[in-house]
């Protein structure tokens, strides 16, 4: 992308890390931290600020390496410049053929689920799918023809999800119950360490900070502006998480959230406004969204063309994905190869939910944690630049990629309290395997 394709600025960069995290984990993931904490809301926000921490000096990690390249890929392009092309190759075919599409699919299918309470369709989970995926085939649609129309979209669903987030923070927090929510910790909970399991949707609710990396180069004056985003991005997420998360409780007891699960929302708003106010507090939340499943398309559809480029060859059909349209300036057959990639996870996220194979769970989660240990690889790559001399503070250069491991860790062990990880981490590694085998064999017919 050249440099008249520019076309993103601060205030869009920090929309789409906000947008892409705030507005889907938070609103549907809540009854499951409650349900991991035994209820605890003290214990959930305890998870929500050590589980920001892996965010925010993650982010302080990941903007010194955005400061120094400006190549398409984002976390791609920080593993071939900073660590080696293999790892890059690996990391790569991880985000196009797990992460992005997982995280994708979960949450169109939650876009179905608040639209079904919204009209009062019968919310089977059929239903819910198919306006899932109506969704993100017309959002694959936009976004593939025009950057501008996707990141004015960004925009938009930022302003609009806020709006029930702040609402319900404040009307539960200055006048919900007081002490409401405020039960004791169980010993068995607390030393047993089932609480941990809180990490899951924890991770997922903050999730997505990194695609912000993807469109780097249409970023104005990028090496500023992407790291200043990916600081003041975090904090405002978990701010605004923490009130919402007490807020929620104050206005209704904890054990009735587990009970609504998703629907707890729409009680809120019926409870706070009424019929009409409380509808239009759903179509904010359906807004909202839809705004974290148009940010993540908007950074996944570049990923194979980023990975296609000439001179990096990492991918298979290469001289097919590596072409920007012509009329319309975009990648669009890179597009299309996500898209049908997201078709492939629908179908295994189907199989997931109605066979039940992650209880209190979903298929982006493993894959979300499974991330995280890919990000500790460029955090030593961070301290690493501070031996060479490069990065001169010790904060910025030994501290921060420091915290942010430890984050990365905290985050990892939240993941083994499934009992499915080991089986999904596996295929999250054989993915990357794979990739391992295709760049080694594509270096041998060089």
């Amino acid at each position: 992308m050249n440099e008249s394709k520019k076309v993103y600025g601060l205030f869009t960069t920090i929309a789409m890390i906000v947008g892409i995290c705030i507005g889907s984990g938070i609103f549907f993931k809540s009854d499951n931290i409650l349900v991991a904490t035994g209820g605890s809301v003290w214990l959930g926000v305890l998870v929500f600020v050590l589980s920001a921490t892996s965010i925010i000096f993650g982010g302080l990690s990941m903007s010194e390496l955005a400061s120094r390249t400006d190549n398409p890929g984002g976390i791609i392009a920080y593993y071939e410049e900073f660590v080696s092309e293999k790892a890059a190759c690996g990391m790569g075919w991880f985000q196009i053929f797990v992460y992005y599409p997982t995280i994708a699919v979960v949450v169109s299918w939650v876009v179905g689920i608040y639209t079904c309470i919204l009209f009062g369709w019968p919310g089977t989970f059929w239903n819910q799918m198919l306006i899932g995926f109506l969704f993100y085939t017309i959002d694959f649609i936009v976004n593939a023809i025009s950057a501008r129309i996707g990141g004015g979209f960004q925009r938009f669903t930022m302003v609009c999800k806020m709006i029930p987030l702040i609402i319900i923070a404040i009307a539960g927090i200055f006048f919900g119950n007081p002490i409401q929510g405020l039960q004791s910790v169980s010993k068995s909970t607390l030393i047993g360490g089932s609480w941990l399991a809180a990490i899951g949707p924890v991770a997922f609710s903050f999730d997505g900070w990194i695609i912000s990396t993807t469109i780097a180069p249409e970023i104005r004056n990028s090496k500023k502006n992407l790291p200043r985003a990916l600081i003041i991005s975090p904090l405002i997420i978990l701010i605004t998480y923490v009130a919402y998360f007490i807020g929620v409780t104050k206005l209704l007891d904890p054990q009735e959230i587990i009970k609504l699960q998703d629907a707890h929302v729409d009680v809120i708003a019926q409870q706070l406004f009424g019929g009409i106010g409380g509808q239009l507090i759903l179509v904010a939340v359906i807004l909202a969204v839809m705004g974290t499943s148009n940010g993540i398309i908007l950074g996944y559809i570049r990923l194979p063309y980023a990975m296609a480029l000439h001179g990096r060859k990492m991918f298979p059909l290469a001289d097919k994905l590596d072409k920007i349209n012509e009329k319309w300036k975009m990648p669009v057959r890179s597009a299309v190869f996500c898209y049908a990639i997201m078709l492939f996870w629908t179908v295994i996220h189907i199989v997931t939910v109605q066979f039940n194979l992650l209880p209190n769970s979903d298929v982006s989660e493993i894959s979300i944690v499974m991330s995280y240990l890919f990000y500790i690889v460029l955090y030593y790559a961070v301290f690493r630049l501070y031996r060479e001399g490069k990065i001169k503070s010790i904060f910025r250069g030994v501290v921060v990629p420091i915290i942010a491991t430890l984050g990365s860790l905290f985050i990892l062990s939240g993941g083994l309290q499934n009992s499915l990880f080991i089986i999904y981490a596996l295929v999250c590694i054989a993915v990357f395997v794979a990739a391992l085998l295709f760049y080694k064999r594509r270096s041998a017919a060089k």
